[in-house]
């Protein structure tokens, strides 16, 4: 088979149009679209002005920033140093730029002048798909995964462990200061570097135990103070958790999925993260969904409440399944309202014996059996080994509410249900970390690291759409 000549000095037979080097279907040629379709008030909402100034040099245009961001966060081009190689390299960003090339510090100052208010971008994203008819809000599944922040684990610190690594820096700067005074050179005009790091770290420490007395911490990371140490599948990372709520999206005969609400949050639980996205969803879709799918994660009888309150209907199982199979569980009790007892189902008499405080200012009833009875009974060291108070129940303000919804989830309809929770938010979470690379943070600070995973939802989004677009 002969070889195919090539010269890497061919020259143009006729003078090439920029437009021409681009596919029609483009990812690239989407997002220009799309940044092009957004009105004034639009960019009002993002706080961008794009008429420019009568005075000064002149600036690149909002919009060829704005598409820059975009594509690059929709293919795995996050840092304003590999946007500026990228400008400068490839075709994609030269169409989008019209063949300019701004440098890693003009992208830098626009994102992070501007990256606060990329919900309302995010937010667009949805919209669109709405006014597409793309959403299916019949379901709606939300879920949580840990992303590391950028900041090592081991720069995490408790009181005593800063207490002694301030002592050991306080011994490194004595020690570096004597080296500089012992010398017969005139001091220099400025610190030594060793001296200079080993002062800044000082600082850094008494910072942080300033904020550790006064906030209440246990724990605190010197890279980033507003990390915290949780347990992912790689392990303990001193990192953040995502929160994401996501509908499914017909995309021609292909499915898709769409993020209809997003947040990071400090909370390592999943529990108290229900209901903000429940809200953040309605608002964003304009619309409340008619189910929504939650694990174990999410479950407790105060979001319960809240979801009736709400009228939304919870598919969401509980983390104490296997307790609910043992056959003295406080559910096999059976409650009298008119006596206030309950009977247990070897037909002995709980009656109520007064109120004990619960967490979050509840207040829970407690119901007990006799001991003297309970250490008679055959079910002794099954339902209870306390033979001097006997079972004891303690009924919590809830509690109707949690045996309600077990038995909707034993329901036919909750299996079925629930069995489309993994469709959506996991391979959601897998797309955002394998494929556009959302394993680590790259800025710092809880409100960066907010704005930083909305911009990534708004990317996923917009990959999405372009679906539909192509």
């Amino acid at each position: 088979m002969p070889v195919r000549p090539f010269s890497r000095e061919q020259a143009w037979l006729l003078p090439p149009r920029l437009d021409d080097l681009l596919p029609d279907d483009h990812a690239a040629r989407f997002v220009a679209e799309f940044v092009d379709s957004l009105d004034a008030s639009e960019w009002q909402k993002l706080g961008i002005g794009i008429n420019g100034e009568l005075l000064g040099a002149p600036e690149y245009h909002p919009r060829v920033l704005l598409s820059i961001w975009l594509y690059g966060f929709m293919t795995r081009t996050r840092s304003s140093r590999k946007l500026e190689a990228a400008c400068r390299d490839q075709i994609s960003y030269l169409w989008l730029t019209g063949w300019q090339r701004p440098d890693h510090n003009t992208l830098w100052r626009f994102y992070k002048d501007h990256r606060n208010q990329m919900r309302n971008l995010f937010k667009h994203s949805v919209q669109v798909a709405v006014k597409l008819n793309l959403i299916d809000l019949a379901v709606q599944a939300v879920d949580g995964t840990k992303v590391a922040a950028n900041a090592s684990k081991e720069r995490s610190y408790g009181a005593q462990g800063l207490k002694w690594l301030l002592e050991r820096t306080e011994v490194v700067i004595r020690e570096l200061e004597e080296q500089n005074e012992n010398g017969n050179d005139p001091p220099p005009a400025r610190l030594p570097e060793k001296l200079r790091q080993a002062k800044q770290l000082s600082t850094e420490i008494k910072a942080a135990m300033a904020q550790l007395t006064e906030e209440g911490m246990k724990q605190i990371n010197l890279t980033d103070s507003d990390a915290k140490l949780m347990k992912s599948r790689q392990g303990i990372v001193a990192g953040y958790n995502v929160q994401a709520m996501v509908s499914p999206v017909t995309v021609g005969e292909e499915k898709g999925m769409l993020i209809t609400a997003v947040d990071a949050v400090q909370d390592a639980a999943d529990s108290d993260q229900l209901v903000p996205m429940l809200e953040q969803a309605e608002q964003t879709t304009g619309n409340k969904a008619g189910m929504t799918l939650a694990d174990a994660g999410y479950h407790s009888g105060a979001n319960l409440a809240e979801c009736l309150k709400r009228e939304q209907a919870i598919v969401m199982p509980e983390v104490q399944e296997r307790a609910l199979q043992k056959p003295y569980h406080k559910d096999r009790f059976i409650y009298h309202a008119d006596t206030d007892t309950f009977t247990c189902p070897n037909g002995q008499t709980l009656p109520f014996v007064g109120t004990k405080p619960g967490r979050r200012n509840t207040t829970w009833r407690v119901y007990r059996c006799s001991g003297s009875i309970c250490h008679r009974c055959a079910a002794f060291g099954d339902c209870t080994r306390c033979s001097h108070q006997g079972r004891e129940l303690q009924i919590g303000p809830y509690d109707v509410l949690l045996r309600q919804h077990r038995e909707w989830m034993a329901t036919d309809k909750a299996k079925i249900s629930y069995a489309r929770r993994k469709e959506l938010p996991e391979p959601v979470f897998g797309i955002l970390k394998e494929q556009m690379g959302f394993r680590r943070f790259l800025l710092r600070g809880w409100n960066n690291v907010r704005a930083e995973a909305v911009m990534m939802a708004t990317a996923f989004n917009l990959r999405t759409l372009y679906r539909v677009w192509r």
